[in-house]
């Protein structure tokens, strides 16, 4: 991911967007859902959200010393979203919009983390969040497995039933 044409400022921010509205997205998805598990899964994904925000506040505060940190409506720099209506989304589609925004995550890391001094705090943190990235993408591929299969039984496929 090249990352040359955004300022520090525009990634530090993006990463702060990002991490606040994933946070909320799995915060709202483990209200919805009633197995106690996938419930549990879904806030302690929110809570690593909530972890990685915090290191990002931090590092804005120092990097941007006196300047006042506001979230903007769009990402500076475009990054998957997580998809997701509260209603009518299926979990199954659901966990590929969460997958696809979590791997674009870790490349959106790793590449942000080659920015710092090598070895420096904020390169190490930043390669662990990617790291951590791929941990949430793979927990969220077994989800996602699990809620396609439990979907598919709830398939309905007319006059199956109807005898001879």
């Amino acid at each position: 991911m090249d990352l040359s044409r955004y300022s520090l400022q525009d990634l530090v921010v993006t990463a702060l967007k990002s991490e606040w509205e994933s946070r909320e997205v799995y915060t709202q998805a483990a209200e919805m859902v009633e197995n106690a598990l996938l419930k549990d899964r879904l806030r302690f994904l929110a809570q690593e959200e909530d972890k990685h925000r915090l290191f990002f506040e931090k590092l804005y505060r120092k990097l941007f010393v006196g300047q006042e940190l506001h979230l903007p409506e769009k990402s500076p720099v475009p990054l998957p979203e997580i998809a997701f209506q509260e209603s009518s989304v299926r979990l199954s589609t659901l966990f590929t919009s969460a997958m696809t925004a979590e791997k674009a995550a870790e490349e959106f890391y790793r590449a942000m983390a080659k920015l710092f001094t090598a070895g420096s705090e904020e390169q190490n943190t930043l390669e662990y969040f990617a790291s951590m990235e791929k941990g949430h993408y793979r927990l969220l591929e077994v989800e996602r497995d699990e809620a396609e299969r439990a979907e598919d039984y709830e398939i309905e496929w007319p006059m199956i039933h109807v005898g001879p």
